[in-house]
């Protein structure tokens, strides 16, 4: 009588622990995969207001964004400045010199220095930054300046 009370014990606890090894190494599988690692899993976005759109952009190592700004909208443009920061009240624009002219449809590939707060941002190959844009241009047939906001997730490139 006790040695099938033990013997069943032992059976428990053996089929529980084979379990629990089991799920240890798919654990430890998954991890080395990089299936935990939250910006392996993060998309990457550029979004601006309606009527502009980002086409192609990309981040190299020094905090550099390049990125291709195509507008559809009914007047053509002069983009005259534009600024990225992880804070989004402290943006500073740097000026864009010459201006970039945009017809409709038309598109500009546009070069900024990311900042994370009050610093220039650089970071390592993969590492995602997030941050907001300030694109500031002037109509071209009133003179009138505007002010477009955006956001970006992006992967820095090698």
């Amino acid at each position: 009588m006790k040695y099938n009370k033990l013997q069943s014990a032992m059976e428990y606890l053996m089929t529980y622990g084979w379990a629990i090894l089991i799920l240890a190494i798919a654990a430890g599988v998954l991890f080395s995969l990089g299936v935990f690692t939250p910006g392996s899993a993060a998309s990457q976005i550029c979004q601006l207001e309606a009527g502009f759109s980002c086409a192609n952009y990309y981040m190299v190592q020094n905090g550099l964004l390049l990125v291709n700004i195509v507008q559809t909208t009914t007047i053509p443009i002069n983009i005259t400045s534009i600024g990225c920061n992880t804070n989004q009240s402290a943006i500073s624009t740097n000026s864009v010199v010459p201006q970039a002219y945009l017809p409709i449809g038309g598109n500009r590939t546009l070069t900024v220095q990311c900042y994370s707060g009050a610093t220039a941002f650089s970071g390592t190959v993969s590492q995602l930054y997030n941050g907001y844009l300030e694109v500031n241009y002037t109509d071209v047939t009133t003179g009138f300046p505007e002010v477009i906001y955006g956001n970006v997730a992006v992967k820095i490139a090698k």
